[in-house]
């Protein structure tokens, strides 16, 4: 917990404040006992009503100081807190925006997201907690108990009782919930997984029919959490009971022995009086700091969480200034790379070498599995190479800045992702500068303009988030504008033209061709009439190259690219193929 106190630096100001008003309240309210003790014993025993009014005024000016300090404490504690809490957010946030693929997996998203918003939110409930009572009950509790021994030092034993039964009730009562603070923390993260993906699947989930057992898997979880929440709520209930009796106890026991005390010395009512005011002023500041004491393990659960994710040390580093001066014609190279997941006894891939040229289409085939999309993965480095070299543009990827080296790349995903907004605002995501007259452009070579000018607001018609309000080819053909929008020197292609149908996939390749003659083009795909034009066809099996060249080349010589031809096309078209093959290669 103490570890993030440090984003509590700018607000030094605030909380210095905070401290004087605190202290400011804590003075005035604990004169208030004494002046009532004066005006007993001064005023109302020998019956001087002059006396009465005057400290009466002089009480009146005090409890108005004393509200006015504790609404000034109030204040500042929750701006402190809210900003405290907001800051922490933002650094998460921007830390996870940070992480690779692998990092991202090392907490899992549903958990990120329970860090960020459900455990940020109990460490600023705590805080506003401690800023408001860490300072105020010591205080109290530390000057009522001076004071109260000055007013009345032999009843001052009393005190010392109800502070130990308090303090045996809050330590019985922590070491009860405090494991299970942590449980509770994984079981948010459990429910938060599940409805995630419940709600991401549905369709699925619909399909095949099993929204029972979906149900069953939730409410199973769902009633484990509640029974912990019982569990964890009836102990802390316990804490208000436990506090009532010690509370009630002490005040019957300062009255049993004040009563007692008074039948020997009349003049005694008064400190008597201020005596009770001050023990339970010294009550009420062990239940405050009890409160805290329960509430700050929870809290500090909560923030263990959050430094895990802050103190995450990113698998991949990145240099803040580009090392070295890449070439001005685009180019990816791969030179003996190898590639395996953390942990993982088998390479994904295994020693793979080629070069992508500007102006080239390159393409990568294979089965399911094969590496096709971690190849490619590599090159913006979403992954790091186990071993070996990627060159772009002539310089080791490692010697890149992160936003020297994305900036060269377009990338579009096998999933078409688009974000909240409008079209434009989507086809813009990569190139925020870029013209009206480019978005359109490449809207229209991507096949998305005939689509978009359908819709009510054209480009400016919104886009629900993650593009739920639009088909899966509509997604794919907007997220292939995304990139063309950004013209870089890499395209990047992953399996992206497998939503749409044969026509406009032939047409969106014959629309690519003038626009990426000087860049690079890297096309992973499953159809064979998508990359048979293709200038380099690199054929992988079991994360190995099986196969380089052009679509006639290894039609007739690779084994792997054979039966990927053979299982797309009917027998008569595989024969004709073949048969070009032959006339090509003797021509």
């Amino acid at each position: 917990m103490f570890k993030l106190f440090k984003f509590l630096k700018p607000y030094f100001w605030q909380v210095v404040i905070l401290v004087l008003a605190t202290v400011l309240q804590v003075y005035t309210t604990l004169r208030l006992p004494a002046l009532m003790a004066d005006i007993i014993n001064n005023g109302i025993v020998p019956g001087d009503t002059g006396y009465i009014w005057m400290t009466g005024l002089r009480m009146i000016g005090l409890a108005l100081v004393s509200a006015a300090g504790s609404l000034v404490s109030s204040i500042f504690a929750a701006r402190v807190g809210a900003n405290f809490a907001r800051d922490i957010r933002r650094a998460v946030f921007m830390k996870v925006i940070d992480f690779n693929i692998l990092d991202v997996k090392d907490f899992s998203t549903a958990s990120l997201l329970t860090r960020t918003t459900n455990d940020v939110n109990q460490v600023q409930a705590v805080t506003i907690m401690m800023l408001s009572m860490l300072i105020r009950a010591p205080l109290f509790c530390i000057i009522s108990i001076v004071m109260a021994v000055q007013t009345a030092p032999d009843m001052s034993w009393i005190i010392l009782v109800g502070a130990v039964a308090i303090l045996g009730s809050v330590v019985l009562i922590m070491s009860l919930v405090i494991p299970k603070f942590k449980i509770f923390q994984t079981m948010i993260d459990k429910i938060t997984l599940l409805t995630r993906e419940n709600l991401t699947g549905l369709r699925v989930i619909r399909a095949f029919n099993n929204e029972k057992l979906e149900k069953k898997k939730f409410m199973r979880t769902n009633d484990e959490l509640t029974k912990l929440l019982i569990f964890i709520d009836k102990i802390l209930e316990l804490q208000n009971p436990l506090i009532n009796i010690i509370f009630n106890g002490t005040t019957l026991l300062c009255s049993w022995i004040g009563i007692s005390l008074l039948t020997k010395d009349f003049a005694y009512l008064g400190n008597m009086t201020a005596f009770a005011q001050y023990v339970t002023h010294v009550m009420i500041s062990f239940l405050m700091m009890s409160m805290l004491f329960v509430m700050l393990p929870r809290a500090n659960v909560s923030a263990q969480r959050i430094n895990e994710v802050l103190a995450k040390a990113n698998k991949i580093k990145w240099h803040t200034k580009t090392q070295g001066m890449p070439e001005k014609q685009p180019s990816v190279e791969f030179r003996d790379v190898d590639f395996a997941y953390p942990g993982a006894a088998e390479k994904v891939l295994d020693n793979i070498s080629f070069r992508a040229e500007a102006g080239q289409t390159t393409a990568f085939i294979g089965s399911t599995g094969s590496g096709k999309s971690t190849l490619i993965n590599l090159v913006p480095r979403f992954y790091e190479a186990s071993a070996g070299e990627i060159l772009v543009n002539g310089l080791a990827v490692e010697d890149y800045a992160k936003e020297d080296l994305i900036k060269r790349i377009g990338f579009v995903p096998q999933r078409g992702m688009l974000f909240a907004g409008t079209v434009k605002s989507n086809i813009k995501f990569g190139a925020p500068g870029a013209t009206d007259e480019q978005v359109r452009q490449a809207a229209e070579i991507a096949q998305a303009k005939n689509f978009i000018e359908k819709m009510p607001k054209q480009y400016s018609s919104h886009i629900a988030q993650g593009g739920t309000n639009v088909s899966g080819g509509q997604k794919q053909r907007l997220s292939i504008a995304r990139a063309l929008c950004k013209e870089p020197d890499i395209y990047i292609f992953d399996d992206s033209f497998s939503a749409l149908d044969m026509k406009t996939d032939k047409k969106l390749r014959e629309a690519l061709k003038p626009i990426t003659r000087s860049a690079v083009v890297l096309i992973v795909a499953q159809r064979v009439s998508t990359i048979k034009d293709a200038d380099q066809i690199v054929v992988l099996n079991n994360g190995k190259i099986v196969g380089k060249g052009k679509h006639l080349e290894l039609i007739t010589k690779c084994k792997v690219y054979q039966e990927i031809v053979k299982s797309q096309l009917s027998d008569k078209e595989y024969l004709a193929e073949l048969k070009l093959a032959e006339r090509s290669s003797h021509a």
